[in-house]
């Protein structure tokens, strides 16, 4: 029975705390590439902002079968920049000039949209000054409070009170026949370079003018944007809202906003660069979708925009490609991997310290089963008893640790001397025996 052999405590408590080290990677690394359920707002409902992001949601979770998107309806722009401040989810689409988070950085750039001062032929307008005291024909719709807003800026930052500016909010359609009966001096269009508000508002008044509008240039863009850095400056080509006549019919400097999928501070740089990186390599597949998805751009990492910076783990991805994605991966390996590895280590030691307690325990029961060897060849009947008692003591604890699974590694010297004791022990009690028979003996022929 004592020649059994059973796994030593020390080692398997070391094989269990790798093994949590590897199920923890593990799961560590399933988590992180990505497999997520992330919370993104819709934008303000009808507009293409929301549709854009319905084709976003499916196209990306069709790429990405780990990542589900919980989509959080929100009526307008303010609201999506507050529930991204509120912690309420983990993307939202933005506008920069219409109250960015305060905690959000930017993950991609969604589409840049030019605003647009669209003049009649041979309009007396020919600066922001002139609009001073004229009225503006703003397309009506879910943007319309924004896109005028953003005009009070822009006039405030030439010192024109935007009272003096009036505004007309009308479809689209009605735009051109506003401008031709001279209800309005001009329209405010906000949108992108090609298909979009812009060239909506150009067609119209093109159509009811018979001549082909112009587009008013922002020669102060640069320090404009310096003073508001929701705005920054673009360069607006030749025909980019019409072809023939030509809308402008020249390059102009002007004014744009961009929207944006923004994520907050918080968000670890591993996650935010798997969710860029998926978003930009999905633009493909999001252009089949929506034609929205063509103006997807990744963040320029240089900009010193103090409004909304590129998060980190989006820049560091954009200046290093996918080998710093994976490095990012590697990192979060090794955060959690090191550690655990030192609590194995730690684990192993203390382990260790113990086991040998426990040796050096079980060496001096076999050292004092080896005296009680000795002890016994010489021992006298009372003392031979006090021997055997403690031998048998001994012996029970050997036996209660195997039963317990805890006995020694090596049996062998541990039954080899309980065997060396026991017949020590025996061999005397024989001795002590015959010697009591003798002396009986002899009592006997003396009577």
């Amino acid at each position: 029975m004592f020649g059994l052999r059973l796994p030593g405590g020390t080692a398997l408590l070391i094989a269990g705390a790798f093994l949590i080290t590897a199920l923890l990677l593990l799961a560590l690394y399933f988590f992180w590439l990505p497999r997520a359920t992330l919370r993104i707002t819709t934008g303000p409902a009808g507009g293409i902002a929301q549709r854009f992001i319905s084709s976003f949601v499916s196209v990306t979770t069709a790429l990405h079968p780990h990542i589900r998107f919980e989509t959080v309806p929100v009526t307008n722009l303010e609201e999506s920049s507050k529930a991204m401040e509120d912690g309420k989810v983990d993307i939202a689409l933005v506008r920069t000039d219409v109250k960015p988070p305060v905690n959000g950085q930017t993950l991609v750039i969604l589409r840049r949209d030019v605003i647009a001062i669209v003049l009649p032929a041979k309009s007396p307008v020919k600066s922001m000054a002139s609009l001073s005291g004229k009225t503006i024909a703003i397309p009506k719709g879910p943007l319309q409070d924004h896109d005028s807003r953003a005009l009070d800026m822009i006039l405030g930052y030439y010192n024109i009170d935007s009272a003096s500016v009036k505004r007309e909010f009308l479809p689209i359609s009605e735009i051109g026949p506003a401008i031709r009966n001279h209800k309005a001096a001009a329209a405010l269009a906000v949108g992108p370079i090609g298909p979009g508000t812009v060239v909506d508002v150009v067609a119209s008044i093109a159509k009811a003018t018979k001549r082909a509008p112009g587009i008013l240039e922002i020669d102060e863009g640069d320090a404009i944007a310096k003073q508001f850095p929701a705005f920054e400056t673009i360069d607006i080509p030749e025909g980019a809202f019409r072809g023939h006549p030509p809308t402008p019919d020249d390059t102009v400097k002007g004014l744009a906003v961009s929207y944006r999928f923004v994520v907050p501070l918080r968000m670890l740089n591993i996650v935010a660069a798997a969710i860029a990186r998926s978003t930009i390599k999905a633009k493909s597949n999001l252009m089949a979708v929506t034609p929205m998805a063509s103006q997807i751009e990744a963040p320029d990492t240089d900009s010193e925009n103090p409004l909304l910076p590129v998060h980190p783990g989006v820049a560091a991805y954009l200046t290093n490609g996918d080998q710093s994605f994976f490095d990012q991966l590697q990192q979060y390996f090794y955060v959690v991997g090191i550690p655990l590895s030192v609590a194995a280590s730690l684990t192993a030691l203390v382990t260790g310290h113990w086991r040998s307690r426990k040796l050096q325990n079980e060496q001096r029961q076999i050292l004092r089963l080896l005296v009680i060897a000795d002890e016994a060849v010489k021992a006298d009947f009372f003392e031979l008893q006090t021997l055997e008692v403690e031998f048998r003591v001994i012996v029970a604890s050997c036996v209660n640790k195997l039963v317990e699974g805890k006995g020694p590694a090596e049996q062998l010297p541990v039954s080899l001397a309980i065997e060396h004791a026991r017949r020590s022990i025996e061999a005397r009690k024989a001795v002590l025996g015959a010697g009591s028979t003798q002396k009986a003996e002899e009592s006997m022929a003396a009577l």
